[in-house]
């Protein structure tokens, strides 16, 4: 398989992929047209319009898969598929009305090169329960393309050390998530993007882009059940390894 995936598209202070733009060309090497998923967002057309305008200077026509008549068989006809950001829960059931799910992971599993940034990132894995998205809409099940065996938390933020938030922070969330499933969380921090370049679970490699995270310099932190989160960068492939056990809660409820 062949994945970028973005924990987000666009820095603070930068334009869209600016941050990201010399990997994102790299990766679509030899691509003259790039199918565009809006999905996530609510205003496809001028979503589409946007990703146009990032790509054409470099050569590469986007078309926008709301276009097409067939969205099917623009998905198995398509060089290289980008989903883009936005609110995951209406992605992904957007993406089980059209029947595209299925579609989408047998092309990627077969070779397509898949971009990925936020909602477009969130649903590479299993499921979509470690979004940070609200459900603003009800798709038909959380699971999702499953291309990793991992759960992803884009746009992951360190709790501020100073700070006298009395709420809940992204890593005491993420504990829940694991108090109910067995399953690894890789969360990714602003700037950073996960490169897979191989089905063999031996070419995954975290990737650090221009950090925006004020807090850490490395762009990933590994969340697992029973250990400390850590923080990771460089060959991670034993992700790829690792099972994943849903709905298997840390203490059995008699």
């Amino acid at each position: 398989m062949h994945l970028l995936l973005l924990s987000n598209s666009t820095n603070h202070g930068r334009g869209y992929l600016d941050h990201a733009l010399p990997e994102v060309l790299a990766f679509l090497d030899g691509v003259t047209e790039l199918t565009f998923v809006p999905f996530a967002g609510a205003d496809h057309d001028a979503y589409t319009a946007s990703v146009r305008d990032a790509f054409s200077p470099h050569g590469i026509a986007v078309r926008g898969l709301h276009e097409a008549v067939d969205p099917v068989a623009a998905v198995a006809s398509a060089q290289a598929l980008f989903v883009g950001g936005g609110n995951t829960f209406r992605l992904l059931a957007t993406l089980q009305r059209l029947g595209l799910v299925p579609v989408i992971r047998a092309r990627v599993q077969s070779g397509l090169p898949y971009l990925g940034a936020s909602a477009g990132t969130n649903i590479t894995a299993p499921s979509i329960r470690t979004t940070n998205d609200m459900p603003i809409v009800q798709p038909e099940s959380f699971e999702a393309l499953g291309l990793v065996p991992f759960q992803i938390n884009p746009h992951y933020l360190d709790a501020e050390p100073a700070s006298v938030h009395n709420g809940e922070s992204r890593a005491t969330r993420i504990t829940e998530f694991l108090d109910e499933n067995d399953v690894l969380v890789v969360g990714l921090r602003e700037g950073a993007h996960l490169s897979i370049t191989s089905t063999d679970a031996c070419a995954l490699a975290v990737i650090g882009g221009a950090s925006a995270n004020p807090l850490s310099d490395r762009p990933a932190i590994l969340f697992e059940r029973g250990q400390l989160p850590r923080d990771i960068d460089g060959d991670v492939s034993p992700l790829l390894a690792h099972p994943a056990r849903y709905d298997s809660p840390r203490v059995a409820v008699a």
